[in-house]
Formats: structure tokens, sequence, C-alpha cells
């Protein structure tokens, strides 16, 4: 069975590898004349090396901003810069002032062409005026410690951004500009991906001090006062064309599953709930009488509320509490993994646990529900060898989680 989620595993990142879909809009644009590219995301350099298979001499400059590690090597015409994520750094600053100061020096008849994928409310950032990087960093660390869900923290992030939550229009002018951008959030909340670098943000003043009341977020006056004086919308001309979604990801982890002789069952593709609650939930479908085998299918983006002083990330979470769940059953695998390689700050996509994972915990000398409540999942996985490593996948569309059951 751990044979079953490797291969579903694989097939699935690869049904969803955003290089396809991009040449195929490419295609269907039929773009001309001199084209500027900023590439921004973790799926940055796999979009921007498909653009430059279909544009080729048209690209008369192009920039990438992605996460550390995740360039595969030079592109044509392009310039590459690695940069923080889930918290922003000065390479943040720095491949969003490159991009920038590309729109301020592009022709005038130029077509102006974003791919944005998840990843870049962190990987791309000019702070407003009035507002230092480092108190931005001190906000975003408060929010992902949190427990606030995605579209709540990017809400907050395009208030205290120059250039997110469509501001970025500034510098485009009245040129033509599209957008392709690959769906990591959940939903219908297009504007949310990237924290909406090419949407207009509608979300009002009094929704962002909400959310920080509501999580206990302790901002600075002037973060207050920078939040109080930004514009609910901002006027945005890009066209923009979504690519990818979690949806995609979960159908595709379904066909897999079939093709492998288990009847899929897809509850969800929405989970935004606290990771260790959903593991326990996914488990317990191990218990159903459906037909054997089956595979339950569930997507979405889990949230985790840091307590602890561990290591690890929202997949490895509910893979390890789904295992005290499954502890001593046979006949049943379980994993969850984020589609772009990485999970929390780890070198891990995810976790994949049996009904002996908690067994195998134990005999290191470890208790697993400890390390559960210290937020430590990825020594606890790494201890019973449940560690999924993929490697930066070149993709982003959110997670999937999987329960094999004969």
């Amino acid at each position: 069975m751990e044979k079953d989620a490797e291969v579903i595993i694989r097939k699935t990142i690869e049904d969803v590898m955003p290089g396809k879909a991009v040449k195929k809009m490419l295609h269907k644009l039929s773009l001309t004349g001199k084209i500027y590219v900023a590439a921004i995301g973790k799926a940055a350099w796999t979009m921007a090396a498909a653009a430059d298979e279909v544009l080729k001499e048209k690209i008369a400059e192009g920039i990438i901003v992605t996460k550390y590690h995740h360039s595969r090597g030079d592109i044509n015409n392009f310039s590459i810069i690695e940069a923080g994520h889930p918290v922003p750094d000065d390479n943040s600053v720095k491949g969003a002032v490159a991009v920038v100061n590309m729109l301020k020096r592009a022709d005038r008849d130029a077509k102006i062409l974003f791919l944005i994928s998840g990843g870049g409310s962190s990987l791309f950032e000019i702070p407003p005026e009035g507002l230092t990087l480092e108190k931005v960093c001190g906000i975003t660390q408060q929010l992902l410690a949190s427990g606030a869900s995605i579209t709540e923290m990017n809400v907050i992030r395009k208030k205290l951004s120059g250039v997110k939550g469509g501001k970025i229009s500034k510098y485009i002018g009245d040129r033509k500009a599209y957008a392709i951008i690959m769906s990591d959030i959940l939903g219908e909340h297009e504007d949310m991906i990237a924290s909406g670098l090419t949407y207009p943000d509608y979300s009002p003043v009094t929704e962002a001090i909400d959310i920080m009341n509501k999580y206990g977020i302790q901002p600075d006056s002037d973060v207050t006062d920078i939040i109080m004086r930004q514009e609910t919308c901002v006027k945005m001309t890009v066209e923009n064309h979504i690519i990818g979604s979690v949806r995609q990801l979960c159908m595709s982890a379904a066909m897999h599953a079939m093709e492998l002789g288990y009847l899929p069952h897809v509850i969800t593709t929405s989970m935004e709930s606290e990771a260790s609650d959903v593991g326990k939930w996914l488990a317990e479908f191990e218990d159903r009488s459906w037909e054997r085998p089956f595979a339950v299918v569930a997507g979405g983006e889990t949230i985790v509320k840091v307590k602890g002083k561990g290591k690890g990330g929202r997949n490895q979470e509910l893979a390890l509490s789904a295992a005290l769940v499954l502890q001593g059953k046979k006949d049943v695998v379980f994993f969850s993994f984020g589609s772009d390689g990485t999970d929390g700050p780890t070198d891990a996509a995810g976790g994949i646990v049996n009904g002996m994972t908690i067994q195998k915990i134990r005999d290191k000398g470890l208790d697993a529900s400890e390390l559960l409540a210290d937020n430590d999942s990825y020594r606890a996985l790494k201890a019973a060898d449940g560690l999924i490593i993929t490697g930066p996948t070149g993709t982003n569309v959110n997670d999937v989680s999987v329960l094999l059951c004969r």
C-alpha cells in the first residue's frame, strides 16, 4: 500500500505541473509585440520556462521571483531572484523592486505578462511608505502562529503592502497587461492568490482590524495607522486567467487511486480547519462499511495554531494525528502532502503513516501525543520513517490528503 501511495503522490504532482496549462493559455492569448514577463511565486520558474518555450524572442525581459531552492537554472532573458517564504525578507523587496523597475522602463506599447502562483504574498513585497519590512514580518509571524486562515492573513497582507491588492497597477500604466495564475486558494477567492497582486482590493479596512482582534494580533500604532489609510479598492486593468486548482489536485489523486483498484471518494476540496482535528476526522473514515478497497480524498489548506516549540507543518501534523487514530489497524495507509513539495519550515512535503507508525515512534522512546502537542510532527514522523520528501516540485495548488483502505 505504501508503494500505491508513492505512485499516487508522484502521478498527482505530475498532473498539476503548470507547464502544459501555461502554454495552452499563451497560445489562446496570442500575444504580439514586445512582452515583459514577471513570474512570481513557488511555481514561478516552471511557469517562466513554459512561457519561454512559447514566446521565445518576443520576451524583451523577464524576472522570476521564487522561493529559495525553487529555481532550476537559467532561462533566456530572465533574471532570477530567490526570496523568503512564508515570511518576507530583503530579497522579497529586491525582487519586487526589480519588477517595478522593469515595468517603469518597459516600452509604452509593450505587453505585460504576470505569471503568478501561491507564495507570492511573502516572496514579493514593498512595504508602504511609513512602514518597515521588519514591522511587516512581525505581523506575518504573528498571523502564521495564530491559526488564521490564508484568506484572513491575506486581507491584512494587502493592507500592509505597497504592491499587493492591485497596487502594482500604478506601475503598469496604460499598457495592456495579462496574468496567468495558479490558484492555491480555496473557493472563489481569486483576489487572495498571492494577496491579490493583480486584483482590486475589495476588503474593507474594518475587516483587517476585526481579523487582528479575532486572533489577538497586537500591532504597533504605526501599523494600525497604515491600515486605516489604505484604499478599499484599487482600479485594476489586468486581464486575469486562472489555471490549476486544488480541485484538479484532488481529482487527479482520486483518478490514480482508482487506477490502482481503489474506489475513490472525494469528500471535500475546501479543508480549512485545525490540521490535527482534520487528521483525526479523515482517519475515522477507515471504519466506514464501504466496498473495499477504497480511497478517501480531501484537499484544501488546514491551519495550525502554534502552541509548542517543535518543528513541522500542517500536512505533517495532519498525518501524525491520523496515525494516533489508526494505530493497530491493518490494511490502511494515510498520507498528506503539499503539491509544492514543502510543508512548513521543513524539507518535507508532508507525512505518510499506517497502523504501525505510533508503535515505531514509541520504539524510539518518543511519545507521539506529546510531540503533536508540541507541534513537533517532523521529529515524530522522521522517527517512524514517515516523512514525504519530494523536493521543490515546481507547482503549487494546495494540499491533498488520502486514506487508502483494503
